[in-house]
């Protein structure tokens, strides 16, 4: 279990990619891949305002398909990308010069893959049980005057919408039910700033992208596949029931759907070049 520091009481019934969204389910790739479509050009672009390019070496850290890192490669020339993920299939099935694929477990103690000029990782800590200690682990891996950066999920939908429409009683079943399984966590990303520099980054900032929910979009695919794929910890919150769900989705598709999707929170900090 989780400290209060941590964010709270949380079950640990199982992990991402075991309990929901396991990695051989088949289509998990292109789920994914429609959260790349809607987060890859405001990452890339925040990781080129950051100075990532030529003689970099990066670390991707929950790469999944492995979109950021082919991103740094093509689009910053960056000299190397470390693709970290606990299943590395969608990995090797796309095999990039310049990238290298390491299956591994960030949590595990003996993970020290070396030092990098940008340390990276998306979607990652709201899923693992320890934030603060990732984050201080991960801080660990940047080289003096590199550069970590962290994003994750956070729902600005709160009262846009009717509290009892489908859409808003689907959205908080996810997060309850993605809490209850794996221990999905949220409610703390507000305080990435104070945690990068508690880790003794500087420079510390931070920003929020919200993409717009439309029909068909990349963002509106991506809710109702997510949504399927954890049907059984949203029903099991008991706020919500089949019926309600693909209701929800019929709504993300329809011409009338006028909603906030959660966004993403994205925060940075930079290594000295020497230590205080």
């Amino acid at each position: 279990m989780t400290t209060p520091q941590d964010g709270g009481d949380r079950r640990d019934d199982g992990r991402y990619g075991e309990a929901v969204f396991r990695p051989e389910q088949a289509g998990e790739d292109d789920r994914i891949d429609l959260g790349a479509l809607t987060y890859d050009d405001t990452t890339l672009t925040r990781l080129l305002k950051l100075g990532a390019g030529p003689h970099w070496h990066c670390l991707d850290v929950g790469a999944g398909t492995g979109t950021v890192a082919r991103g740094l490669l093509r689009r910053a020339g960056v000299a190397a990308v470390l693709a970290v993920d606990r299943d590395v299939r969608f990995l090797t099935a796309h095999p990039t010069p310049g990238l290298t694929a390491l299956e591994a477990d960030i949590t595990d103690p003996s993970f020290d893959p070396g030092m990098f000029q940008l340390v990276h990782a998306r979607f990652v800590l709201m899923h693992l049980p320890s934030r603060q200690e990732a984050i201080t682990r991960l801080a660990g891996l940047v080289a003096p005057g590199g550069v970590l950066v962290l994003s994750d999920a956070i729902d600005v939908s709160a009262g846009a919408a009717p509290p009892n429409d489908p859409y808003s009683r689907t959205m908080r079943a996810m997060w309850q039910g993605l809490r209850d399984t794996i221990g999905t966590d949220i409610t703390w990303v507000t305080r990435y700033p104070q945690l990068l520099h508690a880790a003794g980054l500087r420079s510390v900032a931070a920003e929020v992208h919200v993409p717009p929910l439309m029909p068909g979009s990349p963002i509106s695919r991506f809710w109702g596949g997510t949504w399927d794929r954890a049907r059984d910890a949203l029903v099991g919150t008991g706020l919500v029931d089949d019926h309600v769900i693909d209701e929800a989705k019929r709504y993300l598709d329809s011409p009338d759907c006028a909603a906030l999707s959660p966004g993403m929170i994205t925060s940075w900090g930079w290594k000295p070049e020497e230590a205080p």
